[in-house]
C-alpha cells in the first residue's frame, strides 16, 4: 500500500513538473512542430514525384509507350541516338550480398543509346565481388562494354574513393560524363539517359545526383535505416537545384577528373573519407550547381538478415562523416549540422517520453484519490500529449504517402522489373524506428566526435584535422560482413574439425599454401 501511494505521489510530482513548467510545455509543443514540419516536407516531396507520374501517364496516353526511357519519343530516332555522348559508369565494389547480382544486372542492361562503358573496380581478386561480377560480364560479354579493374589497397583515402579515382583514370578517353554508382543501387532502364539528358540540357550542372527508396527487410535495423533516409529525401525531391549530394549516384563531367578542376581529384585523394560530403563541400566553395532530377529515385532493397548491430555500425559511419572536412568553412558547416541534427533528434524523442508519463498518470488517476487534486495539471498534460499523437499520425501518413508515390514512380520507370508495394511495410515498426534512430543519433555523433575513428567494412579509418591519417585493415576473422547490405567481404573459410594439435597444424599449413577460391 505504501509503495502504491509513493508511486502515485511520484507520478503527480512528475506530471506537475512536465506540464506546469514553461520549458516542459515548450518541449511538447516543439515535438508537435517537428512532426508538422516533417509532414510538410514529405508532402512537398510527394507533390514533386507525383507531378512526374502524371507527366508519364500523359505521355503514355499520347502514344509514347517508351516514356519510361525518354519523354520525347523523337529522341529515340537513330539519328538522335548517334549524337549521344559517351558515358563511363564506375562502380566501386566491396564484397558480395544477396541483392548485388540483381542490382548489377539492372545497371549493365541500361537502355541508353549512346556509347556506354562499365568499370567494376575492386581492391583485389580475392574479393568475392570479383568472381561474381566476372560471371555476370561473361553472360553479357557480346552486348555490353564492361570490365573489371583491380585498384589495389588505398593508402591516403577511403577504399571507396580510391576505387573511384582509379576507375576515373582508366575510363575511355572519349567519355564526356562519368557516373559513379554504389553496388546497392538498382537503376531503371532509362536512368543513364535521363541523367545524361539533363547534363546536356544544362552544362552548368557540376554534379547530378539521386536518392534511394529503402525497401525494409522486416528487422528493426532495416526500418531504422529507412527512417534515417526519409527526412533526407526531402532535399532530393526538389525537382532541380539542391544542396544535398548522395554518393550512391553521382554524374559529373569527365574532364573535371582529367584536369582536377576545382581540386576534385586532390580533395578526394588527399585524406578524403566521404566522396559525397567532400564533393558537396567543393561545389559549395566554388558556387557550383548540384542537380537532382525528379526521376532519380532508385529502389534500395536492404539485407534480409540486417541486424541491429549492422545498423549501428552504419549509423556510426553516417555520423563519422561530419568529422571529416577539407576547409574551415566546411568544418563550420559540419559543426552546424552536427549541432542541429543532435538537437532535433532528442527534441523529437523527449516529448514522447513526457507524453508517456502523462498517460501513465492518467491511468493511475483512475485508481487513486491522490491525483484527483492535480486535475488541472493532468488535463494540461493530456492535452499536449493528445496534440502530439495527432501530429505524429499526420507525419506518419505523410511518410506513407511519399513512400507510396515513390513506389508507384519506380514501378512506372521499371515496367519490366519486380513490382514493389506498400504491403510489406510495418508502420508500427516505422514509428518505433523513428524513436530508436533519433535517440541513438546524438550518442553515435558524440562517440564519433571523441573517438575520431570508424570501422568501415573491415577497415578502420582514423581522422586528424578532418582527413584520414591512418588506415588499419582488420584480420579476416574479425568483420566478415558489411553493415548495410549483409555482404560477404571475404571468401568463405572451411571449418576445421577438432583433431589433434599436430593434425590441426598440418591442415592449417596446407590451407595456407592453397589459393583462395570463390564460394558461389
Amino acid at each position: 500500500m505504501w509503495n502504491l501511494q509513493a508511486m502515485d505521489a511520484t507520478l503527480a510530482v512528475v506530471s506537475r513538473a512536465c506540464t506546469c513548467s514553461p520549458l516542459a510545455n515548450f518541449i511538447q509543443i516543439q515535438g508537435c512542430v517537428i512532426c508538422l514540419l516533417l509532414a510538410t516536407g514529405w508532402c512537398f516531396a510527394a507533390f514533386v514525384r507525383s507531378r512526374v507520374i502524371r507527366c508519364l501517364k500523359k505521355k503514355i496516353e499520347g502514344g509514347n509507350y517508351f516514356a519510361f526511357i525518354c519523354q520525347d519519343i523523337n529522341s529515340l530516332e537513330h539519328s538522335a541516338q548517334l549524337n549521344l555522348p559517351r558515358v563511363t559508369v564506375i562502380m566501386p565494389l566491396k564484397g558480395f550480398g544477396e541483392h548485388n547480382l540483381q542490382n548489377w544486372r539492372s545497371q549493365i542492361t541500361s537502355l541508353y543509346g549512346g556509347p556506354l562503358e562499365f568499370l567494376f573496380v575492386v581492391e583485389s581478386i580475392d574479393d568475392p565481388a570479383y568472381h561474381a561480377i566476372s560471371s555476370l560480364i561473361s553472360e553479357f560479354k557480346d552486348n555490353v562494354d564492361a570490365k573489371i579493374v583491380v585498384a589495389g589497397l588505398s593508402t591516403t583515402c577511403s577504399q571507396k574513393i580510391h576505387n573511384q579515382l582509379f576507375g576515373a583514370e582508366k575510363m575511355h578517353k572519349g567519355s564526356k560524363y562519368v557516373l559513379f554508382l554504389d553496388d546497392d543501387v538498382r537503376l531503371h532502364p532509362g536512368s543513364v539517359g535521363a541523367l545524361t539528358a539533363e547534363m546536356e540540357k544544362n552544362p552548368e550542372i557540376f554534379i547530378q545526383t539521386g536518392y534511394p527508396l529503402d525497401l525494409p527487410s522486416g528487422s528493426l535495423g532495416s526500418y531504422c535505416i529507412y527512417e534515417y533516409h526519409m527526412p533526407c529525401s526531402m532535399g532530393f525531391a526538389t525537382g532541380g537545384k539542391t544542396f544535398f549530394l548522395w554518393g550512391g549516384c553521382m554524374m559529373m563531367h569527365a574532364d573535371d577528373f582529367r584536369k582536377d578542376s576545382h581540386g576534385v581529384v586532390s580533395g578526394l585523394r588527399d585524406g578524403g573519407y566521404s566522396d559525397d560530403m567532400t564533393l558537396a563541400a567543393i561545389a559549395g566553395e566554388h558556387k557550383k550547381l548540384i542537380f537532382s532530377p525528379p526521376v532519380a529515385v532508385f529502389p534500395h532493397p536492404l539485407a534480409s538478415d540486417l541486424s541491429f548491430a549492422r545498423y549501428w555500425n552504419y549509423l556510426r559511419k553516417q555520423t563519422f562523416v561530419l568529422e571529416s572536412y577539407i576547409s574551415k568553412v566546411n568544418w563550420l558547416m559540419n559543426r552546424a549540422l552536427f549541432s542541429v541534427h543532435c538537437y532535433l533528434s532528442w527534441a523529437f524523442v523527449l516529448p514522447y517520453f513526457m507524453a508517456s508519463l502523462h498517460f501513465l498518470a492518467a491511468i493511475r488517476a483512475q485508481f487513486s484519490n491522490y491525483l484527483f487534486g492535480e486535475s488541472n495539471t493532468l488535463s494540461c498534460g493530456l492535452s499536449l500529449a493528445g496534440c502530439l499523437v495527432v501530429c505524429t499520425v499526420i507525419a506518419l501518413v505523410s511518410m506513407w504517402n511519399l513512400t507510396k508515390v515513390e513506389i508507384q514512380l519506380c514501378n512506372m520507370l521499371s515496367p519490366e522489373g519486380p513490382k514493389m508495394s506498400l504491403d510489406s511495410y510495418n508502420w508500427r515498426l516505422v514509428f518505433l524506428a523513428m524513436l530508436v534512430d533519433n535517440f541513438l543519433y546524438p550518442i553515435s555523433a558524440m562517440r564519433s566526435y571523441f573517438t575520431k575513428y570508424v570501422n568501415w567494412s573491415g577497415v578502420r579509418y582514423y581522422l586528424k584535422e578532418g582527413k584520414i591519417s591512418k588506415i588499419e585493415r582488420l584480420k579476416q576473422d574479425g568483420v566478415t560482413y558489411s553493415d548495410l547490405g549483409g555482404k560477404r567481404l571475404y571468401s568463405k573459410r572451411v571449418c576445421i574439425p577438432k583433431v589433434s594439435f599436430v593434425g590441426s597444424l598440418v591442415k592449417r599449413l596446407v590451407r595456407w599454401h592453397k589459393p583462395k577460391k570463390f564460394d558461389s
